[in-house]
């Protein structure tokens, strides 16, 4: 047991390397990827990259935040958003909306902020009212200033290994990867979920070319949904090298899915009642209690994928006041 010990503190995985021994007599559990460790990480390299910014005479980036109605959630990713902003040096600003503006009202105000040359990236908090469509809203934005990632240029460009806004939740759940020092190449991932401002672009950024100008993870990457059987998602996950779990579904990955060392990534927010206490809690889509006996790499909901999702908001609204200072044109860039 002294020895297990021993051999388990000077394994402890730092970002760059990775240190297994193969245990007879034990097994660790699951390494804990702390998704609010990593970003600070990134959050301190944008810090650094916004004061270089304005050392070099530029204007401080500045993030506009369009909030339609009072959905609770949505108040709070925002107030999450623009405090970070605040962290690293951006200036922020949130434009409140009453659930009934019309999508007319919410089309001008984005296009007035699209031609405001002080604004360098802009979002519409998700979800809109019904009577609103979101394609329509998302699709207003200047590619240049979507710093959510989700017009169907800087989605196109993804899907082409070009260089794009990516949408922040996926390329946080890549720099996860990445910086953990977990392999993709040639390796075998689910990701359970195929919606387009999730699953799909995960998906994208797992399995293309590494060689490309937006460099993939040269993974084989199979995507399950709704309609794939229980049983059927089994047959994959328990081959599956790495599991990115974004469904929507309380503890949808469970540990007899799993194969013994699997990454497992935990994408889900769901809201849950605790049986103990009765009162509502955050749960992800894996049973992070049973999977982390098996599983070499887990990420914890909350504190996994969710700071990294602002984070990479955070970067996303640095490229764009770096690409709008050098491609202006890119304002005017909306849709018909």
């Amino acid at each position: 047991m002294a020895t297990f010990r021993v051999l388990r503190s000077i394994c402890t995985p730092t970002h760059y390397q990775v240190c297994r021994f193969h245990l007879s007599a034990a097994r660790q559990e699951a390494v804990v990827i702390s998704g609010r460790k990593l970003a600070r990480q990134i959050r301190g390299e944008a810090r650094r990259d916004v004061e270089e910014w304005v050392s070099a005479g530029n204007r401080r980036p500045h993030l506009s935040v369009v909030l339609v109605g009072e959905n609770p959630a949505s108040h709070s990713y925002v107030l999450n958003k623009t405090r970070a902003a605040a962290d690293v040096g951006i200036s922020s600003e949130t434009i409140l909306k009453p659930s009934t503006i019309f999508e007319e009202e919410l089309l001008e105000l984005i296009h007035k902020l699209n031609n405001d040359n002080n604004v360098d990236g802009l979002l519409v908090q998700l979800p809109l009212p019904e009577h609103i469509d979101e394609r329509i809203i998302c699709n207003a934005v200047a590619p240049g200033k979507d710093v959510d990632g989700f017009h169907v240029v800087n989605v196109g460009k993804m899907c082409l290994d070009q260089n794009s806004m990516l949408p922040a939740t996926p390329w946080g759940v890549w720099e996860i990867i990445k910086r953990t020092g977990i392999p993709t190449l040639g390796k075998n991932v689910v990701v359970a979920g195929r919606s387009k401002n999730v699953g799909m672009p995960i998906a994208m950024l797992l399995h293309t070319d590494g060689r490309h100008e937006r460099p993939g993870g040269d993974a084989t990457v199979t995507i399950s949904h709704r309609y794939t059987p229980k049983e059927q998602l089994r047959q994959h996950t328990k081959i599956a090298d790495i599991v990115v779990a974004a469904a929507g579904i309380p503890n949808l990955i469970t540990a007899d899915m799993i194969k013994e060392g699997a990454a497992v990534i935990d994408v889900g927010i769901n809201r849950v009642q605790d049986p103990v206490t009765g009162k509502p809690k955050l749960v992800g889509d894996v049973d992070f209690e049973g999977v982390r006996q098996k599983a070499s790499y887990i990420t914890p909901v909350p504190g996994g994928v969710g700071p990294m999702t602002v984070a990479m908001l955070m970067k996303n609204t640095i490229i764009a006041a770096k690409n709008l200072l050098v491609e202006p044109e890119r304002l005017h860039m909306v849709a018909s």
